[in-house]
């Protein structure tokens, strides 16, 4: 079977900002929160989530981030062409 990923994302437009918005959320502010106040992709609005993908959705550099994360994992920011994203990883099914 081919592992599927449920995540969900903040898009930022710098990477400053991408690393001030990780320490707020580690220190108990809401993924889903934030993301809804700051997120410039569309996704914000149902608090990031991009619900269920396999690999080949998602451009390369986001795809290879996501994949190699453990579930309930934010990462450090990832740039694609779209700007920086923090990605938190809510479910893997193989």
């Amino acid at each position: 079977m081919t592992t599927q990923v449920r995540a969900s994302h903040i898009l930022v437009k710098t990477e400053e900002e991408a690393l001030k918005l990780k320490k707020e959320i580690e220190n108990g502010k809401s993924f889903a929160q934030t993301a809804k106040e700051v997120s410039l992709c569309p996704s914000g609005q149902n608090g990031g989530d991009l619900g269920y993908f396999t690999k080949g959705q998602m451009v390369k550099p986001f795809e290879d981030a996501v994949f190699s994360m453990k579930t309930g994992e934010i990462s450090n920011p990832v740039q694609t062409q779209f700007g920086y994203h923090l990605i938190q990883l809510t479910d893997k099914k193989d």
